[in-house]
C-alpha cells in the first residue's frame, strides 16, 4: 500500500458493510458495529421527481401504510441491488450515521455480496458505495465473511461449512486454507418463508396479511419443526377476500411448521447440492464437524433440528448469528491475503 494511501488510512475509518434484503449493518474498523438498520427507503414520487421521506427503521414503519403516491422501498432484493438510485441514499444515510457525519477523509469500504452475482450488479453494488462516500471499494463473498465472524478456522486444512440465513438468500459456503472451495445462494430464506405464510392463510381462511404482519408473525411464534409440548397462536388483522372487511384471523405455530416446509426443503436441497460439489476429503471433515448456521433466519426455532435431521449432519448456531458476516468483513482490512483471496465467486 503506497505510503500516502496508509496515512489517509490513519487518518479516516475503514467500514464493512453488510447490504442485505432485510436489514443493512455498518462496522467502524476498532470500534465495533455502528448502525444497523433496515433496508427500506420510503419515498413520495410526483410531477416533480422523487423526494426522499425516511430510511431504516422510520420508513420500515410505512411499510404496508403509505398512500398511493408515497412508497417504502426495499432496494435490495434478495441480496442485490433492484434499485439503485435508493440503493445510494440507504448507503449513504447509513455511511453517514457511521461515522457522525461527513468525515475529513473518505473511508475505505468492503462491503459482502453474495455468491453468484453478475458483473453488472456488482459494478452497481461498488459504484453505490463509492457515491456514499467510498474512497477505495472492495467487495467479498458473505459466506467467507460470516465463517470468518463465526470464528470458523477457515485458514486450517480443515473444511468449514458456513450456512447464512438471510432475509433473501440463504449462502452456503465450505471453506479451507483460506479460500472458499464450494459457494453456493439459494433464493430460499425468510422474505420467502414470510410469503409462503400470506399464501397459506389465504388459501385456508380467505384472509389476505401483509407481509409485515406475516414476519410478526414469524417472530412471536413460527416454528419449523412442531412444538407438541406448548403449541401457540397468534390473533392478527387481514383483509377478507370476500367482503374486503378487516377481520381476524387466528393462525397457529403448526400452520407455520406446515408454510415453512417447503422453503425449508429448497434450503436441504442447496445444502445437498453443495455437499455433492466437495472433494471428498473435505466432505469427511464435514461428516465430522458439521455446519454453522448464522443470519437472522437460523434463529427460527426448531430449524437447526430440522436441518440436523435432514442432513444427518451436526448443526450448531452461531455465537451472534445476526452480525456474524459485518464482523467478518471488518476483519479483512487485517487479513489482506484473505482477504485477496475472497473475491465473490459469479
Amino acid at each position: 500500500m503506497p505510503v500516502f494511501d496508509q496515512a489517509l488510512g490513519r487518518l479516516g475509518n475503514d467500514i464493512a458493510i453488510d447490504l442485505g434484503t432485510s436489514n443493512t449493518q455498518v462496522l467502524v474498523h476498532g470500534r465495533g458495529l455502528a448502525v444497523e438498520e433496515p433496508s427500506v427507503v420510503a419515498v413520495q414520487r410526483g410531477n416533480g421527481g422523487t423526494q426522499v421521506l425516511a430510511v431504516g427503521t422510520e420508513a420500515k414503519r410505512m411499510v404496508g401504510r403509505t398512500p398511493e403516491n408515497i412508497q417504502a422501498v426495499r432496494p435490495i432484493r434478495e441480496g442485490v441491488i433492484a434499485d439503485f438510485e435508493l440503493a445510494e441514499v440507504l448507503l449513504r444515510s447509513c455511511v453517514e450515521r457511521a461515522l457522525a457525519g461527513r468525515p475529513l477523509v473518505r473511508p475505505r469500504m468492503i462491503v459482502s455480496v453474495p455468491v453468484g452475482t453478475t458483473e453488472v450488479e456488482r459494478r452497481a453494488i461498488m459504484e453505490s458505495a463509492r457515491a456514499a462516500g467510498g474512497r477505495e471499494v472492495r467487495l467479498v463473498g458473505k459466506s467467507i465473511a460470516a465463517a470468518l465472524g463465526a470464528d470458523l478456522p477457515i485458514h486450517d486444512p480443515v473444511a468449514s461449512m458456513i450456512v447464512d440465513l438471510g432475509g433473501g438468500c440463504t449462502e452456503i459456503g465450505i471453506l479451507s486454507m483460506g479460500g472458499t472451495v464450494v459457494a453456493t445462494s439459494v433464493r430460499a430464506a425468510g422474505d420467502h418463508l414470510d410469503r409462503a405464510l400470506v399464501a397459506l392463510v389465504q388459501q385456508r381462511q380467505n384472509i389476505l396479511l401483509g407481509e409485515r404482519t406475516a414476519e410478526e408473525i414469524k417472530l412471536r411464534i413460527g416454528r419449523a419443526t412442531p412444538d407438541e409440548a406448548a403449541p401457540a397462536q397468534a390473533r392478527v388483522k387481514g383483509r377478507d377476500l370476500s367482503t374486503g372487511i378487516p377481520r381476524d384471523a387466528v393462525v397457529s405455530s403448526e400452520d407455520t411448521v406446515t408454510a415453512y416446509r417447503p422453503i425449508l426443503e429448497q434450503i436441504v436441497e442447496g445444502i445437498r447440492k453443495a455437499l455433492s460439489r466437495t472433494p471428498p476429503e473435505l466432505a469427511a471433515d464435514i461428516l465430522q464437524r458439521g455446519m454453522v448456521l448464522c443470519g437472522g433466519t437460523s434463529l427460527l426455532p426448531g430449524l437447526d433440528d430440522y436441518l440436523r435431521q435432514a442432513s444427518g449432519l451436526p448443526v450448531v448456531i452461531a455465537e451472534d448469528p445476526r452480525r456474524c458476516t459485518v464482523i467478518g468483513t471488518g476483519e479483512l482490512f487485517d487479513d489482506p491475503q484473505t482477504l485477496e483471496r475472497a473475491a465473490p465467486q459469479g
